[in-house]
């Protein structure tokens, strides 16, 4: 099989994911930070040394600011519902993914608002000018994707946490698609909330997510519950990253995703975006010559885009062109990739759209049998 819906997941994760998976259900069995014996503090070393490395990779002031996650899904709720009351407004880009729209949804409900800010692609003085305009006195935060999910289009929220910082406004970015492809320096950048999965460019297993923050104390409590640390007390604990971990972590995937990040430092997040993007500006380049492939974005200039793609073939669903490349051994994302907003946006909300991704494993001879395929499809 030909897997190119690595936006969805990667597939293949490194060999090493697999063996620190299996690793720790074998050297790291007991719970960690629950008990004093050696396999206890074992494994809890295992989560620390997870911790530290992620925090690494993106420019976190220290290990407390990582607090592992089931997923992005769950740490963008610990956000949003950690942070935003009644009476709250709230900025959006207009692609947010429904990790964000949903529980955004929910608050709304409850009496929060919302604006979505239009965003330009390839245009980055236009979309923070959107986001400007669309705050008001009563903005609490700022939420806004790396890149989207759907389009590829990278966000300038390096530009936008700016404008957060210069009107005292908080920024959420999920960056899902990005880490361990696009560069993110929590340091140097502004961004105060940085939620992200395990399991896509960072070739960790499924299961396993982030919400990176040294502004945990100023965020409400999703779950409550058992941390290891303070039993005595009924009281969830107020230090990091214990306030947001309550009960027994993940401890194979953590694992996995230890050596998942340590795969993409290795082969550096630089290197392995450069390949990614020859690939789909290859795949645009050839996908643009054939008759009756729709697609919606300019050639996808790398300052500007991160490396997806998504098509239509005129005349069919995404749907069926999908099951027609999966009946030709090519995985793809066909549909509206949880992301309605996105959609609305180029029009395809109806229709959904064929997403290709890559991966660092991907070759150029498997993308060359992608578009013999189309080219296939399309003459029958």
């Amino acid at each position: 099989m030909i897997y190119l819906d690595n936006a969805a997941t990667t597939y293949p994760k490194p060999a090493q994911v697999y063996r620190s998976v299996q690793s720790a259900m074998r050297k790291f069995g007991a719970n960690p930070g629950r008990s004093g014996h050696k396999m206890s503090i074992d494994a809890a070393g295992e989560i620390f040394r997870c911790r530290s490395a992620l925090a690494s990779l993106v420019g976190a002031p220290g290990e407390e600011c990582v607090i592992f996650t089931a997923n992005c899904t769950e740490a963008s709720n610990i956000v949003l519902k950690g942070l935003l009351k009644p009476g709250d407004h709230v900025v959006v880009s207009c692609m947010e993914h429904n990790a964000v729209m949903r529980p955004l949804q929910v608050l709304i409900n409850k009496g929060v608002t919302c604006t979505q800010a239009q965003v330009y692609p390839g245009d980055n003085d236009a979309t923070v000018n959107a986001f400007r305009n669309a705050l008001n006195a009563n903005t609490r935060l700022i939420v806004c994707m790396h890149a989207s999910n759907v389009w590829g289009v990278r966000m300038p929220v390096e530009r936008i946490a700016a404008l957060g910082r210069e009107y005292g406004i908080p920024m959420m970015v999920d960056a899902a698609q990005s880490a361990g492809v696009l560069p993110i320096d929590l340091k140097d950048s502004g961004i105060d909330y940085l939620t992200l999965a395990g399991h896509k460019s960072l070739y960790g297993p499924m299961g396993t997510g982030a919400l990176i923050t040294a502004k945990g104390d100023g965020l409400d409590t999703l779950i409550e519950g058992g941390t290891g640390t303070n039993s005595v007390s009924f009281d969830q604990p107020p230090s990091m990253p214990d306030r947001f971990e309550s009960g027994t972590p993940n401890m194979p995937g953590i694992a996995g995703l230890r050596a998942g990040i340590e795969f993409v430092k290795a082969k550096k997040p630089e290197i392995i975006f450069r390949h990614e993007s020859n690939l789909i500006l290859y795949l645009y380049d050839n996908l643009s010559r054939i008759n009756g492939v729709k697609l919606y974005m300019p050639r996808p200039d790398p300052r500007y885009f991160a490396p997806l793609l998504s098509f239509n073939i005129e005349g069919k669903s995404s749907e069926t062109v999908g099951q027609m490349l999966d009946h030709n051994g090519i995985a793809v994302r066909s549909g509206l990739h949880c992301a309605p907003a996105a959609h609305k946006v180029c029009g395809t909300l109806e229709t959904g759209a064929v997403r290709v991704c890559p991966s660092a494993f991907t070759r150029k001879e498997e993308i060359d049998q992608l578009i013999f395929t189309i080219r296939k499809i399309i003459r029958k």
